[in-house]
């Protein structure tokens, strides 16, 4: 619920070019100009002269961060987050850019080095200060400015929640006045019935009154006719108008406003991993599986080679799994038990004194060493490092019948971990313990960030340092 808000907050018309707050340009000047003012003070700390490769530089950060985004009036960890993947991809940007020179123009870079580097050190910590002070400022400084009026049609939960997000200063430069609803005021909560104008026919004659500015629709699409009515009534005045769907009918997995062929489209359900996101995590993943490498592949072939020398059967174990999609991939793991069970048609759990494990399969188990080919299907790219936890086919087609939103998990790559295993739900294949390891892939799905990958990565070292008592 509280993702797919942000999704009406960050499409609110004050971020359109015809409807933008009377503050907006301080809002889209101010994190440029923090970049700007740190770099020339880091040339005069230094005492470097001007260069053209500055002016480039300066020029560069200025029209990547312009308009600033970012809010004035609240400072969290999403802010924390966004300044520092913003001053990531400028690092990165002035990075490629001083290549392509060496390489086209055979020239280094004429900026100074001790300046560039204390600019991208101090800059984001510069950002981060002052959007920590702004919360305390934005309300000093808003009331400055004339706010537009606005009025909510209907009065659901959307409308609701819109009205309070507008009333907490979150549509800059916008004034809720009041609902227009044709139910009785009982019957739409405290907070409706108090701030309510009149019914809907009254619409157009308040708006042509009182200076109203915009007007939000948030009326089902089974109100059609009374919509249209509505729209009639409302061509003689100057007001903007927007229609909010209700999409809370749904369990929200990535949604977001986007455009297909130039038509606005809500996203209920969706990867995460679109476009440069999906570069992202790929990118994440090889780093991560080729850096380590050359210490795990000793490692892996020493394991190999003691299986083959404990038990008879190859040493790696293939099995059929459901990966993006929903389409089949083999997973490869270390053999360890005395079966190769495939698990297509049925799939018997591991339990604690299974006899069908092996003395080493069980030490390779409880220490998780057992998952360590799957950094072969990591480089090939069926598998991630982080993702929802591929389950045997059986087990996919048991499930998928008893929980909802069970198969929206292949919405991504399978893991090698993943959120709900670093948080304890590894094991059991009984109703609820699937139940709780697909509401946290699902959680996961909702909320992913290259942060969010990275405390899972820490998380599971952790745990294999530690041990793992849900592993057997």
């Amino acid at each position: 619920m509280r993702k797919a808000m942000r999704i009406y907050r960050d499409s609110l018309p004050p971020t359109s070019s015809s409807t933008r707050a009377p503050w907006w340009p301080l809002r889209a000047a101010l994190d440029p100009v923090v970049s700007v003012a740190v770099y020339l003070a880091a040339m005069r700390t230094w005492k470097e002269p001007v260069t053209q490769d500055d002016l480039f530089i300066l020029c560069f950060s200025f029209a990547m961060m312009f308009p600033g985004e970012i809010p004035f009036r609240r400072f969290s960890l999403s802010v924390v987050r966004d300044i520092l993947l913003s001053w990531l991809t400028v690092g990165a940007g002035v990075v490629l850019l001083w290549a392509a020179k060496v390489a086209l123009l055979k020239t280094g870079l004429q900026a100074d080095g001790n300046v560039i580097a204390t600019w991208l050190i101090v800059a984001p910590i510069a950002q981060l200060i002052v959007h920590s002070v702004t919360p305390r400022i934005a309300p000093l400084v808003f009331p400055l400015y004339p706010k537009s009026k606005v009025v909510v049609v209907g009065a659901s939960g959307v409308a609701r929640r819109l009205a309070q997000l507008i009333n907490d200063g979150e549509a800059g430069g916008q004034q809720f006045v009041g609902f227009f609803d044709d139910r009785e005021p009982g019957r739409l909560g405290a907070f409706a019935a108090a701030a309510m104008i009149g019914r809907l026919h009254d619409v157009s004659d308040y708006v042509k009154a009182h200076e109203i500015r915009s007007i939000y629709i948030c009326m089902p699409m089974a109100s059609q006719p009374r919509i249209v009515s509505l729209l009639e009534s409302l061509r003689d005045t100057t007001a903007s108008i927007y229609f909010l769907p209700d999409i809370f009918i749904a369990d929200m997995i990535q949604g977001r406003v986007t455009t297909v062929a130039g038509l606005p489209v809500v996203s209920v359900c969706d990867t995460p991993f679109d476009g440069v996101s999906g570069t992202i995590k790929r990118a994440f993943d090889l780093t991560l599986v080729l850096a380590s490498l050359p210490v795990l592949l000793p490692l892996m072939i020493t394991i190999g080679l003691l299986i083959r020398a404990t038990s008879p059967g190859p040493a790696i174990f293939k099995q059929r799994r459901y990966g993006l999609d929903g389409r089949e991939i083999v997973i490869l793991k270390f053999r360890t038990m005395s079966t190769l069970e495939d698990g297509q048609a049925t799939y018997t759990q591991v339990t604690r004194e299974d006899s069908r494990v092996t003395p080493l399969g069980r030490f390779l188990r409880r220490s998780s060493l057992d998952e360590l080919p799957q950094l072969l299907n990591v480089l090939a790219g069926s598998m991630s490092l982080v993702g929802p936890r591929p389950h045997a086919l059986a087990v996919n087609e048991q499930y998928r019948k008893l929980i909802s939103g069970y198969m929206v998990r292949h919405k991504v790559k399978p893991g090698i971990t993943g959120w709900a295993q670093v948080n304890g739900c590894r094991g059991g294949n009984d109703l609820d313990s699937m139940r709780r390891r697909t509401e946290y892939d699902l959680a996961y799905l909702r909320s992913w960030s290259l942060w969010l990958d990275l405390l899972i990565v820490f998380k599971t070292v952790k745990m294999l340092v530690l041990g793992n008592e849900g592993a057997y």
